[in-house]
């Protein structure tokens, strides 16, 4: 199966689905640039790993309609910048909707209407699905509309990974995405006909694809009757620039699109799995380097002001004075509990920055275990392709890489049932 991977980073699709099966995905194509910065640091680590496949750094929106199809890709993954989606008509768009400028989800579109593989996998923050905050759920529905119109179904879970095992509570929503002219789309073709919202007492239920059958369901079970009987079905105009106007519904975590028409329940997992806590994945006290530990009083002092309570008097723009409030959090990490969302600013003097007590030291994390946060094999980020040669990565930046990416093993795990779902071609 030929992969293209769209803004990818340090190559996190790519390791997930290569530990599913290197033999089954072939990662031909590759498209990484970060437009606000001169140094290329995540499409140069990506080069070092990968230098035999075609290794694209230019912005997207530049690489051309006649490259894109020269790429005969099986399926298209990627983790997608979230921005706004808003769409207005035009009479010079082929898909009769025109983004924002800088939009990058429009690209995938064109990337797929172009390439037409037979699936995406793409993976985005979970606020995706209550964006915007005035119109909650539009940017979703504009999304689960232009795959309608290209002929798509999308299947999508938001996976909090360590529910399912990992070390980290990082919460992501992931689509599959899968062509409708596919045997496995045909197969499921019956069950969607008859696919029913039922009233009960106290809950709604669909049929079994969304709790049993369903990619997501089979690698990440869920607990087969909706939360809080929260469910909803809506039918999407075959209007792109109608969805983004007039959307009213709702989206929750989990859900399916089928021919125009989408279920989504709200669903929790089955708890089966136990995470890994974040004292299994530190490195022994004494391969960590000193330079991560933390003696300055005062950084300390800092560390435990972002932390606690506060109640600040702030002023706004226009003069308006209001109190900013926000509450404590553990003046230092439980190692005995899965690690929390990994951002992007890890290591800074930071509120979000882990922050651990070891021995009765403080110190910071270490690049090698913000890999392993994320299920990257070790050191994965220390090295980096230049015009120059190789060369060290910052830790700075190795913490920045990781803060954009994504738990390998999700994908690995999405990977190991698309497989599956493959044989049926």
């Amino acid at each position: 199966m030929k992969v293209l991977e769209l803004f990818a980073g340090v190559g996190g699709f790519r390791v997930g689905l290569e530990h599913a099966d290197k033999t089954l995905y072939q990662t031909m194509w590759s498209n990484q640039f970060e437009p606000a910065r001169k140094s290329q640091d995540a499409f140069e680590v990506y080069d070092y790993h990968f230098p035999e496949t075609d290794n694209i750094n230019i912005d997207i929106a530049k690489i051309s309609d006649e490259r894109f199809a020269e790429m005969d890709a099986d399926m298209i993954v990627g983790g997608f910048p979230c921005q706004d989606y808003s769409v207005a008509r035009t009479l010079s768009s082929e898909m009769g909707i025109e983004g924002k400028k800088g939009v990058l989800f429009w690209e995938i579109i064109r990337a797929t209407r172009i390439i037409k593989p037979k699936y995406l996998v793409l993976e985005n923050v979970d606020r995706l699905l209550k964006s915007p905050s005035k119109q909650r759920g539009r940017d979703f529905a504009i999304m689960l509309s232009s795959f309608n119109k290209l002929g798509y179904s999308v299947e999508w879970r938001v996976i909090n990974a360590a529910e399912y095992g990992r070390a980290q509570r990082r919460r992501r929503v992931y689509f599959f995405v899968y062509r409708n002219d596919l045997p496995f789309a045909k197969i499921n073709d019956k069950k969607f006909e008859n696919i029913d919202l039922i009233d009960s007492d106290e809950q709604h239920r669909y049929d079994d694809y969304i709790y049993h059958d369903g990619l997501f369901a089979r690698q990440f079970p869920i607990i087969d009757k909706p939360y809080k009987g929260r469910a909803d079905q809506y039918e999407l105009s075959d209007d792109i620039a109608e969805v983004s106007d007039t959307f009213v519904g709702k989206v929750w975590n989990t859900g399916v699109m089928r021919h125009g028409r989408y279920y989504t329940i709200d669903t929790e997992p089955t708890h089966d799995e136990k995470p890994t806590p974040i004292k299994d994945i530190l490195q022994s006290e004494s391969e960590v380097n000193e330079k991560f530990y933390v003696d300055d009083q005062e950084k300390i002092e800092k560390f435990a002001y972002l932390r606690g309570p506060k109640k600040i008097q702030r002023k706004s723009a226009d003069g308006h004075e209001y109190t900013f409030s926000e509450g404590g959090m553990s003046p230092y990490e439980n190692l005995d509990l899965p690690s929390r969302t990994m951002l992007t600013s890890e290591g800074s003097i930071n509120r979000s920055t882990h922050w651990l007590n070891i021995n009765n030291r403080y110190r910071l994390i270490t690049p090698i275990e913000a890999e392993r946060l994320q299920d990257f094999p070790d050191n994965w980020t220390k090295i980096k392709k230049t015009a120059k040669g190789d060369v060290e990565v910052s830790d700075r930046m190795r913490m920045f890489f990781m803060g954009n990416a994504l738990v390998t093993t999700v994908i690995e795990r999405i990977g190991l049932e698309l497989k599956k779902i493959n044989t049926i071609e």
